[in-house]
């Protein structure tokens, strides 16, 4: 079967560009079909992203935002993030930027079930990917059950062990962080005001973000060994041990959804595309979740990937690689300087020096105290 393009991943990254590339025949192959949500669950995902609002505006494009339950959508109007000496501080605010909100909080439920419904690419899902025979005016790939596709563009949105990158041979460093998150909802006491908490000390990060309902979700990055203790802690210890970390600030906890997790890694690869191969996703790189990124700057490559095609000339071949170089291009610096951030900020609270340590809470302070820095940081983030 002939398309212009194919997908791999039937995540959020790959379901996006699937919808966004309006005007090509696409095929898209998924290792497991997404099956309609009837009613919404009784509780919220333990896992959930923090979209920018430029994703946010993607996303209302694809008439995909439109379909989210508003009642389980949850603004981020303000964040704190905290250092380890209990002191220092910075903080970012919506209002003070001029903006109605600095991301918006949903269960990677809910975004999946809005991205394939109404999805108009050809699926193949459930689907095993076998082989990708790479020739001058086409790829083709072929599937364990014995079909065969064929198109000018294969795209790899099959996540950080990609079967696409590897049959490229497009080679990516790889590096373990030593840690897991450790994920989980609960109830507090205390109102959350629609404010992002955040707070680094030596070796761990924890993140409570804003769910309806006056729940919050939250992510602990801990050491592998610390997040498999918290992970089997019974629910009324692990919500001490949540109160005492994050120094009580929404008073008492209760369990709402049982903590999960998963181990975290780092993985950048060598180039985003090949000829007639592009990678988006997580296929082209995995970072730390401690800035909540990881999906946004998936999204943004599905974005811009799709602007590329959409603007090359009309019978343009779109595996072309000099047309796929100027999607590589526009998302190599924005890659590049999330993940140096993401990663140095990983570097330097785990760092046990006690010089380290009052180095990075005092540039935590002189952040704060810095308006021109604390809006270029926001910026970034909201793309």
């Amino acid at each position: 079967m002939d398309y212009e393009l194919i997908i791999v991943g039937g995540g959020a990254v790959g379901t996006s560009l699937a919808r966004a590339a309006r005007g090509l025949s696409a095929a898209l192959v998924s290792h497991e079909r997404r099956a309609p949500a009837r009613e919404p669950a009784a509780g919220f995902d333990a896992r959930v992203y923090a979209l920018s609002p430029g994703n946010v505006e993607f996303l209302r494009r694809l008439r995909v935002w439109q379909g989210l339950p508003a009642e389980r959508l949850a603004p981020v109007h303000a964040m704190r993030v905290f250092g380890d000496d209990g002191a220092s501080r910075i903080e970012f605010d919506a209002y003070r930027a001029g903006v109605p909100e600095l991301a918006w909080i949903v269960e990677d439920g809910a975004l999946q079930d809005a991205l394939w419904r109404g999805l108009e690419a050809e699926t193949f899902a459930p689907a095993q990917c076998e082989k990708i025979v790479f020739q001058d005016k086409h790829v083709s790939l072929l599937l364990k059950d014995g079909r065969s596709l064929s198109a000018g563009l294969i795209v790899g949105a099959d996540g950080a062990s990609s079967f696409v990158r590897r049959a490229a041979g497009i080679e990516a460093a790889e590096s373990d962080y030593g840690q897991s998150a450790v994920v989980a909802n609960f109830r507090c006491e205390k109102p959350h005001s629609n404010t992002a908490l955040q707070w680094f000390g030596a070796g761990a990060v924890l993140a409570l973000l804003p769910l309806p309902a006056g729940q919050v979700s939250m992510v602990w990055s801990l050491p592998s060994s610390q997040a498999a203790r918290v992970q089997k802690l019974p629910p009324d210890a692990l919500c001490r041990e949540v109160e005492a970390a994050s120094r009580h600030v929404l008073g008492d906890l209760s369990l709402s959804t049982p903590q999960k997790s998963y181990v975290l890694r780092r993985v950048a690869a060598r180039r985003l595309v090949a000829p007639r191969v592009a990678l988006a996703g997580d296929a082209g790189h995995v970072i730390h979740p401690l800035a909540g990124q990881g999906l946004n700057l998936g999204l943004q490559d599905a974005r811009s990937l799709a602007a590329v095609l959409a603007a090359r000339a009309p019978m343009r071949d779109p595996g072309e690689l000099r047309l796929l170089r100027r999607y590589e291009r526009s998302r190599a610096e924005p890659i590049l300087a999330m993940d140096s951030v993401v990663d140095g900020l990983h570097a330097l609270f785990n760092a046990r020096n006690p010089l380290v340590a009052r180095l990075r809470n005092g540039g935590l302070n002189l952040a704060e105290r810095m308006p021109v820095l604390k809006n270029v940081l926001m910026r970034q983030a909201m793309r």
